[in-house]
């Protein structure tokens, strides 16, 4: 029998690869599109929400003790409290992005900021003008300066004899003209709108006139409005002038004492043209401020200066 042979010829060659190249260009595009839209994601990001999605991908809830098992529930049982997992999944990470903040909103927490520090340096530089002053020793225990809710609130108030008016009378001492003209030095530099009250104690007056403590301190509260304004303070910057007799007292426990016989001067919170004030503050003012070593300062001939605050004090007592 013939032998049979069997000729196996093998095509080859070096033809076209198919479309597979199409497929892994379209991978590397789709892959260049996500990475340039991650940039620019990042670059848009608030700094708040850089941070939300950090801490995304930086669980808390898996225990960061070392042991010797290495494992996640850090060498503990799971019959010890603290030790239990949920069965269903993985470990839940809760992320709180805070909301973004209008333009509005940032503008209106900057010029809170700012005016607090204002309010701070006004405190320590009125306290360092009185006790710099030879003319007001031992008055500084009659003038109080709190930051309230309302605003910076100057209290000009009898103590331990030392009376600001004469009894019964809106006719304003010596000593506390002078004491406002310090005050004045100072509220001038700043832009808020002014309120000034009058308080009374609760002794009643005996006159046939019909005239009590709503009279008197309502008289001494415009005193005292006029007074500044001749030291200097526009009138538009009076946004109310009252008197509230004794129906506010400083020390309600006792409302027959003395120090309840007082005038509030209060720089509103929120209030005043901040315009000349804000464009310091953006310019970058390098802290020299006009008037702050405690000088003598007249408002009337000395334009208000671009203050920057620098530090903080506590309201006195």
């Amino acid at each position: 029998m013939p032998d049979i042979v069997i000729k196996k010829i093998k095509k080859g060659g070096h033809g076209h690869h198919g479309g597979a190249w199409k497929v892994a260009y379209a991978d590397f595009v789709t892959a260049m599109m996500a990475f340039f839209l991650l940039l620019w994601l990042l670059s848009s990001a608030t700094e708040e929400q850089l941070q939300g999605v950090s801490n995304y991908f930086t669980p808390e809830t898996i225990s960061q003790n070392d042991s010797g098992s290495g494992g996640l529930l850090g060498g503990t049982s799971l019959a010890e409290d603290g030790a239990l997992r949920s069965e269903f999944g993985s470990p839940t990470v809760s992320m709180d992005i805070p909301p973004q903040q209008s333009p509005d909103e940032r503008e209106a927490i900057r010029v809170a900021q700012m005016e607090e520090q204002e309010f701070n340096e006004a405190q320590e530089e009125l306290r360092k003008a009185i006790e710099s002053s030879e003319e007001l020793q031992g008055l500084e225990k009659n003038i109080r300066i709190e930051d309230t809710d309302e605003g910076l609130r100057i209290q000009l108030l009898d103590e331990d004899g030392t009376a600001m008016f004469p009894s019964g009378s809106p006719s304003m001492a010596e000593h506390t003209k002078k004491l406002l003209q310090k005050v004045a030095e100072i509220i001038a530099k700043l832009p808020q709108d002014v309120a000034i009250e009058g308080h009374t104690d609760s002794v009643p007056f005996n006159r046939a006139d019909g005239y009590s403590n709503w009279e008197l301190s309502s008289e001494r509260a415009l005193a005292t409005r006029r007074t500044l304004e001749d030291l200097g303070l526009n009138t538009d910057r009076f946004a109310k002038v009252a008197g509230l007799a004794d129906t506010d007292p400083l020390m309600p426990e006792a409302p027959d004492n003395e120090r309840n016989r007082r005038i509030s001067i209060t720089l509103l919170r929120g209030t005043g043209e901040r315009t000349a004030l804000e464009g310091g503050q953006e310019n970058g003012a390098g802290g020299e401020t006009t008037g702050t070593s405690g000088e003598n300062i007249d408002p009337r001939t000395s334009p208000a200066p671009v203050r920057r605050p620098s530090f903080s004090v506590p309201s006195q007592p």
